[in-house]
């Protein structure tokens, strides 16, 4: 469901209450230090219901809030069980005294409403108990039935004024679902909202696929299936259900992934015992050769503007990261393990921000999920094991999710971690899963 046929955002501040400046130019109130950082405590009460029938879906909207924020590693939501005072009316200011008492330092109502249209009215406050002033304050509207993205919209708002930060509670993941024994596996493409919820399988599971990855108006997928022959790309539309095959290339093709324009789909093309890097332009279906070596290059991934690509090759003798600009040339090596000089690194991919290229390092019989700065320096392991890879960033570049395979007769899991290597969390799916990617934040994209 796109932005434009979900909802219509009002864009409307609700009314200031308690005076106090206006929040839009205020600084955010948590400061996040990698090293030394505590949970912000929050306080989230119900969703006050606009009507006795509206109390389920008030109820439901913020257990999904709550959820959110504490997940995120930067929230420690309050038990209601403890709070002294009952929200009855959120146009009337609380008594921040008694959120005082509990420690709280922000403060979250709600109200969820039935219109005569059958539409889902939202509104939320966001205070500081500290100062006693409203932070943010806003009301959308949508059909009943989506009332759980209107609950990750507020998250983020909620998100973004605490932090300063975008949110990435609106978005979703595309996987790869595994079931069936080990040596029988059958792999579906499947998408989700990055807490698990609305499963959507989009393969019936009849040919194998791998590496499925978002365009970057969240409306299309491209990935890679193994059918009849060799492997082909495909651009699948999630709106329509259709697919259409990229190209048809020689040999096989691997790990396609979209520009930031979603105009061009990067990949890797295997020819004879070596493969490179190619790109389509998917208006006019023409390829551009970028690297020509007699090595393995592949897991092209754009820079967030475009002019740069990070990849994985064993042009050196083990599979290492370099840097090149995006229409090809010399390209520099940016891996260097200094703990391990036979570490191997695959699987880069650029946070969306561009601060960061996430990998996967091989290494001493372990598989650690790690981050380094696109120079190379700054590199940081941030969770290891049996068998960890594939790394995907969340729109706003703070949390990676990748999967895990504890090897035996069991199956893999996606597990999200975030970039200071805190938090590990298990990402809840029906079954097995892998090659997990993360959406762009959809309420910022166009639809």
């Amino acid at each position: 469901m796109n932005r434009r046929r979900f909802m219509t955002l009002t864009g409307s501040t609700l009314a200031m209450l308690g005076g106090g400046q206006a929040f839009a130019q205020a600084q955010p109130r948590i400061r996040i230090d990698p090293t030394e950082f505590q949970p912000i405590p929050i306080a989230i009460t119900n969703f006050l219901p606009g009507s006795p029938s509206d109390g389920d879906v008030g109820n439901g909207v913020t257990q999904v809030i709550t959820n959110n924020l504490k997940r995120s590693g930067l929230f420690a939501p309050i038990d209601q069980a403890a709070f002294i005072e009952r929200i009855n009316n959120m146009d009337v200011a609380p008594q921040f005294q008694n959120w005082k008492t509990l420690n709280a330092q922000a403060l979250v109502t709600g109200r969820m409403t039935r219109q005569p249209d059958g539409r889902l009215k939202a509104e939320f406050r966001l205070w500081d108990v500290v100062s006693g002033q409203q932070l943010a304050g806003q009301q959308y509207f949508t059909s009943p039935e989506y009332w759980r993205r209107i609950a990750h919209i507020i998250s983020d708002q909620i998100y973004e004024r605490m932090t300063g930060e975008k949110g990435y509670f609106d978005s979703r993941v595309v996987f790869v679902d595994e079931s069936g024994p080990k040596e029988r596996r059958v792999k579906r493409l499947a998408m989700m909202d990055q807490d698990g919820a609305n499963v959507r399988y989009l393969t019936r599971g009849a040919d194998l696929v791998l590496t499925p990855r978002f365009s970057p108006n969240s409306q299309e997928i491209t990935y890679m299936e193994f059918g009849q022959g060799d492997p082909k790309v495909y651009l699948f539309n999630i709106e329509t259900g259709q697919r259409e095959i990229v190209g048809n290339f020689p040999g096989m093709t691997f790990a396609p992934r979209f520009s930031p324009d979603g105009q061009r789909v990067i990949m890797s093309l295997q020819q004879g015992g070596n493969s490179n890097l190619f790109v389509m332009d998917l208006r006019s279906r023409s390829t551009t050769r970028l690297t020509d070596t007699p090595a393995i290059d592949t897991s092209p991934s754009y820079s967030p503007d475009g002019t740069r690509i990070c990849f994985e090759s064993d042009r050196g003798g083990r599979s290492q990261i370099y840097v090149m600009a995006a229409g090809g040339g010399q390209a520099q090596r940016i891996s260097f393990s200094k703990d391990d000089t036979n570490a191997s690194y695959s699987t880069p991919v650029w946070s969306p921000k561009g601060d960061y290229i996430a990998f996967t390092r091989q290494g001493g019989g372990q598989f650690s999920i790690g981050v380094m700065k696109p120079d190379g320096s700054g590199e940081r392991l941030l969770t290891s094991g049996f068998h960890n890879e594939g790394p995907t960033f969340s729109p706003n570049g703070r949390v990676l999710m990748f999967f895990r395979d504890p090897g035996g007769n069991g199956g893999p899991s996606l597990f999200s971690v975030d970039i200071s290597g805190r938090n590990e969390l298990k990402v809840p799916t029906p079954g097995f899963a892998s090659d997990p990617a993360w959406s762009p934040l959809l309420s910022s994209t166009a639809g």
